[in-house]
């Protein structure tokens, strides 16, 4: 009897457990903006940081609005690749018209119906009603798994598009040829893009369960149909690579030698699962709890590996294509993944805090990718594509990663001399400051050389037009942090020196403050204020910005900001009245990234619709008005971050998991405002939406074994903070110091509907 008990209590204990594991993934809604997407938004059938994210497109032109969206009825095919400006092989299963076969090249898509559509991290269910085709995808981190039903099994085949537009790439010289009765192999190319400056070649092999027919391609467009002969199920995996065709044949051999869809399907929920688990979450709205893991999937999208399971990658960054080498470990493995990724310009403020604190693993490997890329071509890149640098955005935006990840003890001191003097080539003459927006053929739009002379990038700048995004006044700002955190290594590794340049370097957004205006206001080359000046003008010598939302960017010092404003009550009237006016548009420029130029929506003061004053909410901290931190952030959560449909989301640039990751943490109440890059970096406090969350911090590099937050008297009313503890410890400042953290424990926190404004002051 008492073993039969025992039995039942153990089956229940696994069933609970499944059933915990099982909500996570349940929860996340794929769906979220989808309406509003880019090439590399939308995910379904991908694992995290998956090589091949296979997905249907309704749209295939262009880096924006393309890819899966919402709103557009009709599927052109479904592509492997969606990554920052990278593409490939679009299939789509076609039921053959009975006279003129090759005609299907010119009208092959077909309409579908979300009411008939099922989708969740690593799968997706879709009806393509013009041929009655069931279609379901799945895959691995580098092999597409498909399983298509077909009604009658008669005219049943699957185009190849290996030529033609797809995204944000021209897709041509590509080719297919059988190599069995079940097996293909092809290649393809990504043409040079204004970002990406080389073309990318991608090697694919591809196997069915079932036998081919023919293979046909069309002259016209340079594409193929693959036939099969009476088949009414058609199973076909498709591995992808970068550097060889024999490389993609051992992908596929390596992760996905057998034909189990279903069990592949399963694995891939518990990769996502066991991702989403390491933050546990209780209260809020059932609302509430979807749309938090759909942001903490989001953070967890985007950036991809283009390395295979052997180590092998795809090396641009000299004058020749080269097959790199990753470093393999004592059991042959590879040391690390090698990484395509848009720019980390405002992950200071996001995946610095979220992946270095609760996946610190994936902040470890992305700093091997990046000194690999050094390696190769000498610079730590911005955001990196098909292995090649593409100067994305502005500034060092990778040196604050990189540092927060050594003072949190991710990166190592013993290799920490060899990153420090790769970052400091970035900061100096010939390094990547001296590029803006993609300017790949020489080193002026930065303005670095300004900087250096005159303390301040001029806008206009006098030296021309080289590529986008040369507005001196962000940029100025910019440079001003990123040579403060870089300053904090220096201090570190003992180079005194470097740290007093560049703490000196850091304050140079102090000459760019206009007392008269009371805002940051750019300077041209003779030193002349910029007049007339409208502060509520976008770009105009802000990238992606106004004057009024980028004067705040000043993570490093806003004490000192706060000081030439008049003191903290000034500057924290000035920063309340700006949010005051921002939640008349509910905190964004509008609900797209396109839409920042409007006339209406490009006046706004505060935008977190993109990075640079995203921020902004916990400035007040800073300034000695955390009550204000706690109201202002609830109010930008309800407003910009708590939608779940298809037409909202991110209102802007969710740049491969950078809102995603904040939205994240300011519904946890953990900021960190200068990226986590001082010594012992400090977590800010703010109001979490949630009665419970458990961070389950890894053991290989933390010695706690989880952080726990229990928010009592919580609701929508009660956003402030009355007092909190840790480990039973009264706190009386409104943060918590990354070592106690990463310890273990209890933070509690008690909530009000008044602010406590003797607390955390």
């Amino acid at each position: 009897m008492r073993l039969l008990l025992l039995l039942i209590i153990i089956t229940q204990f696994i069933q609970l457990n499944a059933a915990e594991k099982e909500q996570h993934v349940e929860l996340v809604y794929p769906m979220l903006d989808a309406a509003n997407s880019r090439w590399f938004f939308f995910s379904s059938a991908c694992r995290p940081f998956g090589m091949v994210n296979l997905s249907p497109d309704t749209k295939t032109s262009g880096a924006w609005g393309s890819g899966y969206l919402y709103n557009t009825d009709t599927i052109q095919g479904f592509s492997h690749i969606h990554a920052w400006q990278l593409s490939g092989l679009s299939v789509m299963p076609v039921v053959l018209p009975e006279k003129n076969k090759m005609d299907i090249f010119s009208d092959y898509s077909s309409k579908f119906n979300h009411k008939k559509e099922k989708v969740v991290p690593g799968y997706h269910y879709v009806e393509l009603e013009k041929y009655g085709i069931v279609a379901e995808l799945t895959s691995t981190k580098r092999v597409g798994f498909h399983r298509y039903q077909f009604p009658g099994g008669k005219n049943v085949a699957i185009v190849f598009n290996v030529n033609g537009e797809l995204g944000p790439s021209k897709i041509v010289d590509g080719s297919l040829r059988q190599t069995d009765e079940k097996q293909l192999q092809g290649q393809l190319v990504n043409t040079p893009t204004t970002r990406r400056p080389k073309p990318v070649s991608v090697f694919f092999s591809v196997e069915f369960n079932t036998e081919i027919k023919s293979v046909q391609k069309d002259k016209t467009t340079g594409n193929y149909l693959v036939e099969f002969e009476n088949a009414k199920s058609v199973m076909m995996k498709v591995a992808i690579s970068y550097t060889s065709v024999a490389n993609a044949s051992n992908n596929m051999a390596t992760e996905l030698p057998g034909w189990d869809f279903d069990n592949t399907v399963t694995e891939s929920r518990e990769e996502w699962n066991n991702m989403l688990s390491r933050i546990l979450v209780e209260g809020g709205t059932e609302k509430d709890q979807r749309r938090f893991y759909t942001d903490l999937w989001h953070a967890l999208q985007g950036r991809r590996i283009i390395s295979d399971v052997n180590g092998a990658y795809p090396d641009n960054t000299g004058e020749a294509f080269r097959i790199g080498q990753i470093p393999l470990d004592k059991n042959g493995k590879p040391q690390f993944n090698q990484y395509n990724s848009d720019s980390f310009w405002g992950a200071q403020w996001t995946l610095n805090t979220l992946w270095q604190l609760v996946y610190p693993e994936i902040a470890e490997e992305f700093i091997q990718s990046f000194m690999q890329y050094y390696k190769d071509g000498g610079l730590v890149p911005r955001g990196p594509s098909g292995g090649n640098y593409t100067y994305v955005m502005t500034g060092a935006s990778s040196t604050p990663f990189f540092v927060a990840a050594f003072q949190k003890g991710i990166l190592k001191k013993e290799n920490a001399e060899e990153i420090y003097q790769a970052l400091k080539k970035n900061h100096m003459p010939g390094g990547i400051m001296e590029k803006a927006g993609y300017e790949h053929r020489t080193n002026k739009g930065g303005g670095l050389k300004y900087y250096l002379e005159n303390g301040y990038v001029p806008y206009p700048l006098p030296d021309g037009k080289f590529g986008i995004h040369q507005d001196g006044a962000m940029q100025t700002l910019e440079y001003a942090y990123q040579d403060w955190t870089l300053a904090q290594l220096a201090k570190a590794l003992g180079h005194s020196d470097d740290y007093e340049y560049f703490t000196k370097r850091s304050g140079n957004y102090k000459i760019l403050y206009d007392k008269e205006s009371g805002w940051i206001r750019p300077k041209d080359i003779n030193g002349k204020w910029r007049s007339p000046y409208d502060p509520y003008e976008y770009q105009n010598g802000f990238v992606e910005s106004n004057g009024a939302q980028a004067t705040w960017f000043v993570p490093h010092d806003l004490p000192g900001l706060g000081k030439l404003m008049g003191g903290n009550e000034v500057a924290a009237d000035k920063l309340d009245k700006s949010f005051r006016e921002a939640e008349k548009l509910g905190f964004t420029s509008g609900t797209a990234h396109s839409k920042e130029v409007h006339p209406e929506y490009r006046r706004v003061p505060i935008n977190y619709g993109n990075q640079p004053s995203i921020q902004t909410a916990y400035v007040f901290n800073q300034l000695e008005h955390p009550w204000l931190t706690q109201y202002w952030s609830r109010k930008v959560l309800a407003a910009a971050f708590s939608g779940l449909s298809p037409e909202t989301g991110y209102n802007g640039d969710e740049d491969q998991g950078l809102m995603g990751a904040l939205a994240v943490l300011y519904k946890i109440g953990l900021f960190q405002m200068n990226g986590g890059t001082e010594e012992n970096p400090q977590y800010q406090l703010g109001s979490s939406i949630f009665d419970k969350v458990k961070i389950k911090l890894d053991p290989n590099y933390y010695p706690g074994k989880e952080f726990d937050i229990e928010i009592q008297n919580n609701s929508a009313e009660n956003v402030y903070i009355q007092s909190a503890s840790f480990n039973d410890k009264t706190i009386q400042k409104c943060w918590i110091n990354h070592n106690d953290m990463v310890t273990g424990g209890k933070l509690k926190v008690k909530m009000g509907p008044s602010p406590n404004k003797d607390w955390g002051d």
